[in-house]
Parts: C-alpha cells; sequence; structure tokens
C-alpha cells in the first residue's frame, strides 16, 4: 500500500511538473503576427507558389522574359513605353520585298493546362490611305496567338484588323492586360494614345481554377527560325519601358492586382544576358534594350 501511495505521489508531481512547464511555455510564446492584405497584395500572399530561380530558353529569338510562379494567378497586365527598332540592313527577307528577317514584338501571356498563349504587340504592316498594305512593317498591331489544346482546339494566330484606330507607335504609352474571365477565355485589352483594342480570345486551357503561369516578353524575333540558334544581327530594340507589371489574383471573391516584383518572376534572358542593358526602379518598372550584337 505505501508502495501504490508513493507511487501516486511522484506521478501527480510528474503532472504538476508537466502542466506548469507547458503554462510557462505558452506565455512566453510569441503571438504569430497577422500580415494585411494590402501587405500580401505587395509582397507575398500566405501559401503564395514562388518562381523558380532560373528556366530554360527556349531558341530562335532575342528575347528578355519575365515569368510567374505557376500558382492560381489570372492574368497579366502593365503599362508600357513601345521601343524602336533598327532593322539590319543586310537581313532581308527575300519572301517578302521591303521587309527584313528581324522583328519587334512585346507582349504578355501564359501557359494553362498546357496550352501557351502570346498576347500583345508585335511590328506589322498596315493598310495604307489607298487600301493597300505596305510592303514594310510601319505599326505595332495586336496579335493573339495559342498553342493546340487536349481538348481538340487547334493552333491559331491572329491579328486585330488594319485599321488606324488599331495601330499604335514607337515612344506611345499604352495600357496592356489579359484576364481569364470565366472558363476557357481570356479578356485582352490594350488602350494608349486615344486608341482602344478589345478581345475575348478563346483557349480552352485557362480556368479560374487551375494553377497557370503568366510572362511579360520583349523581343527581337526571327523569320522562320523557331526552335533554331538565333541568327546573327545588328537588330535593336530600344527604348522600352515597363512603368509597372501586376498579376491577377483573385482574394476573398475579389481580383486584386499584384505587382510583379523580381521575386514574383524567373529572370530569362535569352540566349545570353550580355544582348540586354536593363534597368529597374520602383515595384515592378523596368527598361529594356535589346541588341543582336553583344
Amino acid at each position: 500500500m505505501k508502495i501504490h501511495l508513493k507511487y501516486k505521489y511522484i506521478s501527480f508531481l510528474f503532472l504538476l511538473t508537466f502542466f506548469s512547464s507547458c503554462s510557462e511555455s505558452s506565455s512566453q510564446a510569441q503571438p504569430v503576427p497577422l500580415i494585411s492584405l494590402e501587405e500580401q497584395i505587395k509582397t507575398k500572399f500566405n501559401g503564395e507558389v514562388l518562381p523558380p530561380i532560373s528556366s530554360i530558353c527556349f531558341a530562335g529569338a532575342y528575347y528578355r522574359k519575365a515569368v510567374s510562379s505557376k500558382d492560381y494567378w489570372l492574368g497579366i497586365g502593365g503599362t508600357v513605353v513601345l521601343p524602336t527598332l533598327i532593322y539590319d540592313p543586310t537581313r532581308t527577307n527575300p519572301n517578302k520585298l521591303g521587309t527584313y528577317l528581324d522583328n519587334a514584338s512585346i507582349y504578355l501571356g501564359g501557359t494553362s493546362d498546357d496550352q501557351e498563349t502570346d498576347i500583345g504587340m508585335t511590328w506589322e504592316v498596315i493598310r495604307e490611305t489607298d487600301g493597300s498594305v505596305s510592303k514594310e512593317r510601319k505599326a505595332f498591331r495586336p496579335f493573339m496567338r495559342r498553342t493546340s489544346h487536349k481538348s481538340g482546339q487547334v493552333a491559331v494566330y491572329q491579328n486585330a484588323p488594319a485599321t488606324s484606330n488599331y495601330y499604335w507607335y514607337p515612344g506611345e504609352t499604352i495600357a496592356m492586360s489579359i484576364e481569364v474571365i470565366e472558363a476557357k477565355k481570356i479578356k485582352f485589352i490594350v488602350e494608349g494614345a486615344g486608341k482602344r483594342y478589345e478581345e475575348i480570345f478563346e483557349a480552352d486551357g485557362y480556368k479560374k481554377e487551375i494553377m497557370a503561369n503568366y510572362k511579360r516578353v520583349n523581343a527581337i524575333d526571327q523569320v522562320s527560325n523557331e526552335g533554331k540558334p538565333v541568327q546573327t544581327t545588328t537588330a535593336k530594340v530600344t527604348g522600352a519601358k515597363w512603368l509597372e507589371v501586376y498579376l491577377f489574383r483573385s482574394v476573398n471573391s475579389q481580383v486584386v492586382k499584384a505587382p510583379m516584383h523580381p521575386k514574383r518572376f524567373t529572370d530569362m534572358q535569352c540566349p545570353a544576358k550580355s544582348y540586354f542593358v536593363l534597368s529597374f526602379s520602383g515595384e515592378s518598372a523596368e527598361t529594356i534594350d535589346i541588341f543582336g550584337t553583344k
């Protein structure tokens, strides 16, 4: 009986010590700070996936790409000053008189459910006042491209109509955005310099509940060179400046714009950093000059 009481006493002391220790630890524990939604929008959402440090370049063009993580983003947008293209006079296109083998584009896009989109502005031919199509490229025009999808949707490329209210020029500032507004539909908007273009672009892989990544791209494209090493050129595209870039995200049933700052994208300069002169400022602003020669 005495041994039994002894063990009960020891157990009582143990429990008393345990609860006392827990109480002390609890009193010393620091409360977890709550991060406001405004701060999450500026920095990082709770549970937000961060992008990889690097990514493999796809051959065929000189391009500066900033690509987000694969997360529940709904699109991307920004304000940008359009650049100026200087051609390499020796690289004329033998199949299209008056045009060259290098071209400029500045666009947005993404990859969702293995379907890729490129949507933005490319330096293009225009329709002259007499109704003829210009031989040379003279203005930036909106374009939309998608790859095929497992649903059976085919790949497509299309431009905005060749009319003067859809032409933009170097040095002009435009606001450009793409946003998934419902299943399989992306709203594309370009506006600036007194002009506006809006299109609902169908893309079966894009749905609000599917994780996707989004990108902004500045490029010197090269005719019939996709997947091949870049061709040497003296062409250059200068004066582009993203004044702001943001990612769309749904929070508490409301779509917000989160700045696409450097911690929210993978920095890609392809085929090598030596072809680019970049300058950052503010949350997401960046000046980009591209040179075909190092």
